[in-house]
């Protein structure tokens, strides 16, 4: 639906987090008064009912993915599937009652368990600041044919992870700067490097607010399945030790941070 200018301007100073959800109420706002272009009344109609009746619109927790598979061409290609399955998953985990029974007062945005799926590192969908961030992620590793020496692979990490020299037969790849993007893959003209595990990076912890803080990243390129036991033994530490509704960051700061690297165990 076509959106009037001063409409737009309102919109966007809506939280990201929340900006979708309400855009969509705001259209749905429009197409019941059978308007063709939603107005600034819309917006600001459906923002004094979203304030009086918040806590009815809160699932519990929050899924934002980025727009990959709308044609970005820095997107890994992953699982169809995933994001829906990722969404079934926190809905059986009925996280509203969760935070009801945890949190004084009535509940609020901020309280929900928000997870952002990113389809490369580029992270547009800001993985590294939710409480649970899945970035797609490729590992190039070499397949043993004979390498050009073209360098192009090299030039095109903009992370400086590969190594390409005369001197060496093949390039080397530095997996401690590697963000598993895969662009030196997609630009080896010899398959010299090669697709190798292909999955996901998993950041937990992030938030934003009064005391910011940026996930921390369990080590490793997991698979859809992987992923997905990960998610759920994630999902069972939030649970377990919630006392008041609080944000995954502050739980692991509480239990320790560093029993995330068993998980990845």
């Amino acid at each position: 639906m076509r959106w009037n200018k001063s409409a737009e301007e309102a919109i966007a100073k809506v939280p990201f987090f929340i900006r979708r959800r309400v855009k969509k109420k705001v259209e749905m706002e429009a197409e019941a008064r059978h308007a063709s272009e939603v107005t600034l009344e819309h917006v600001r109609t459906c923002q004094q009912n979203f304030l009086k009746n918040m806590e009815d619109e809160i699932k519990g927790y929050q899924l934002e993915s980025c727009f990959g598979t709308g044609g970005c061409p820095n997107r890994i290609p992953t699982e169809d599937n995933f994001v829906r399955t990722l969404e079934e998953m926190l809905q059986s985990r009925n996280l509203k009652t969760l935070l009801k029974s945890k949190v004084d007062g009535p509940l609020k945005f901020h309280h929900e368990f928000r997870v952002s799926v990113s389809d490369c590192p580029n992270a547009c969908s800001r993985p590294q600041v939710t409480d649970l961030g899945v970035i797609a992620a490729v590992r190039p590793v070499p397949s043993g044919a004979d390498c050009s020496q073209c360098g192009v692979c090299a030039e095109i990490c903009i992370e400086n992870a590969v190594t390409m020299t005369e001197e060496m037969p093949r390039p080397e790849i530095n997996l401690e700067k590697c963000l598993f993007c895969g662009h030196c893959v997609n630009a080896c003209p010899t398959e010299t490097l090669v697709r190798g595990e292909e999955g996901y990076r998993i950041m937990v912890g992030g938030k934003l607010g009064r005391r910011p803080r940026l996930a921390s990243e369990i080590p490793g390129v997991f698979s859809m399945d992987e992923t997905f036991t990960l998610i759920n033994q994630l999902l069972d530490l939030y649970v377990k030790n919630n006392t008041r509704g609080e944000r995954f960051g502050e739980i692991l700061e509480r239990v320790g941070v560093q029993e995330l690297n068993q998980f990845a165990k």
